[in-house]
C-alpha cells in the first residue's frame, strides 16, 4: 500500500510541477498507459530470454517467473489460497494399570 501512496504522491507532484510550468501532460492518457504496459512488458523479456536459453518452454518461463502478476497484479481470486483442511485425530486411550496377582 506504501508504494501505491508514493506513487500517487509523485505523481501529483509532477502534476502541479506541469500546472506550475504551463506545460500539459506530454502525452494522452491511453498513449502513457499502453507505453507504461510495454515497461512491465520489456522488464519481463530478458528473464524470460534467459529461463528459455536454459531450456524451459514458454509457457513453464512465464509461470516460474510469475509474469501475469507482474504485469496485472494479484487478479482477484487468481492468487487465493486454498482454503484449509482440518484433520481430525482421534486418540483411544486405555487404562494401563497392571494388576500383580
Amino acid at each position: 500500500m506504501k508504494t501505491y501512496v508514493m506513487a500517487l504522491g509523485v505523481g501529483l507532484l509532477v502534476g502541479v510541477i506541469y500546472s506550475l510550468l504551463n506545460v500539459r501532460s506530454p502525452a494522452p492518457p491511453v498513449v502513457a498507459l499502453v507505453g507504461l504496459l510495454g515497461i512491465l512488458v520489456g522488464e519481463q523479456v530478458i528473464p524470460m530470454g534467459k529461463q528459455m536459453l536454459a531450456g524451459t518452454s514458454l509457457g513453464a518461463a512465464w509461470q516460474h517467473l510469475r509474469c501475469t502478476q507482474h504485469l496485472f497484479g494479484a487478479l482477484p481470486g487468481r492468487h487465493a489460497e486454498a482454503p484449509e483442511t482440518t484433520v481430525i485425530t482421534t486418540t483411544v486411550v486405555t487404562d494401563a494399570r497392571e494388576t500383580r496377582p
